[in-house]
């Protein structure tokens, strides 16, 4: 009977780590998605393809963004090869479904990091650190004169459906006691395109969005964001959470950026940074960091130099966030709260330790 209770009590441990898979290099636990990524040689990415800065298909079929440069980092760092990716083009209603099937493996689409979908009754997915956080906003065309929320009253409002932003709007005229009429879509295409057409007077979206979008309008400046900001979206690369081990693995590249870009490491310099660490034995910090010495790498099923193959593909999270939507790119967008923590934002990585 004791040792029947004990296989009993064992049992649900035994079922965990055949999930997550087995012990490699040493002790290094991989998880099954991290193997198939490997056994495949490709990654495969959920990201939007329409929305400029983020992620965006050129005529050529090349992809660009700051939400691409993330699917790259990853490759990277578990192929050793940023190339090695295959971007899937999904609206905000296949997203969720795409990721739960296994049609990708992460999904770096400006998805809002929530409760009901992190939660395990609700959508049960994992997400990562947040690489944008934004705010939702409204955008009105300049001639017709509305100049906030209040004015929008009785009017139809442009939003896609499937996305935090229609309850968000809802929420916000119902604080105001203005009633309106949401002119609902499927995809973002169909949302700007009725806007576009004059079948509403404003259209709601992240204000980050509504700036990428804006610049592919044939008038951009005659198209102003309201000065409201209607909530907090936090924008966040996802994983499903039935697999921690991928979840660390993505989540500690991501951080790996932010963490580079601290300690003042570019993809102009991270071989030099290398060579210091190197032939400095007492830069205990900088050679755990970069994988010369010491086991994270391997702790997370990734090389050594994960870290040091992510920068090399893309560069630290300020570069990604000047050349894709900073003021080296067309957004020209401020980087206020996603500056670094000790500038003042919320960029701030965990200690590698």
């Amino acid at each position: 009977m004791v040792r029947l209770r004990k296989l009993a009590l064992c049992a649900p441990l035994l079922v965990a780590l055949a999930l997550v898979g087995c012990a490699s290099d040493g002790g290094g636990i991989q998880s099954q998605k991290l193997n198939g990524v490997k056994s495949r040689g490709k990654l495969l990415c959920g990201v939007d393809g329409k929305l400029p800065g983020f992620s965006f298909v050129s005529p050529d079929g090349s992809y660009s963004g700051l939400d691409v440069d993330v699917c790259r980092a990853v490759a990277a760092a578990t192929l050793g090869d940023p190339s090695k990716v295959e971007f899937r083009d999904l609206n905000s209603s296949e997203r969720f479904a795409a990721l739960a099937s296994g049609e990708i493996d992460l999904l770096s689409r400006n998805t809002t990091y929530t409760l009901s979908r992190d939660a395990s009754g609700g959508n049960g997915l994992s997400f990562a650190p947040t690489v944008f956080y934004d705010g939702q906003g409204v955008m009105a065309p300049k001639a017709a004169g509305i100049n906030s929320l209040k004015d929008l009253a009785g009017k139809p409002i442009c939003v896609e459906s499937g996305t935090t932003t229609e309850l968000n709007l809802a929420d916000r005229m119902r604080e105001i006691k203005a009633t309106y009429t949401p002119l609902k879509f499927q995809t973002g295409d169909q949302t700007y395109a009725a806007y576009l057409q004059g079948r509403c007077v404003a259209v709601t979206s992240d204000r980050s969005q509504l700036a990428a979008k804006r610049t592919s309008f044939p008038d951009p400046a005659g198209h102003v964001l309201l000065p409201e900001v209607l909530s907090k979206e936090p924008l966040t690369p996802v994983t499903v959470n039935a697999d921690p081990g991928w979840a660390d693995a993505v989540r500690w590249t991501i951080y790996g950026l932010m963490q580079a870009e601290e300690l003042g490491i570019t993809q102009a310099n991270i071989d030099a940074k290398v060579a210091e660490a190197k032939a400095n034995p007492n830069q205990a910090d900088l050679r755990r960091f970069l994988g010369v010495e010491g086991d994270f790498g391997k702790q997370l099923g990734l090389p050594a130099d994960f870290v040091v193959q992510a920068v090399k593909a893309v560069g630290n999270y300020g570069e990604l966030f000047e050349r894709n939507v900073g003021q080296g790119s067309k957004l020209k967008l401020e980087r206020g709260l996603n500056r670094q923590w000790s500038d003042g934002g919320l960029i701030y990585s965990p200690p590698f330790r």
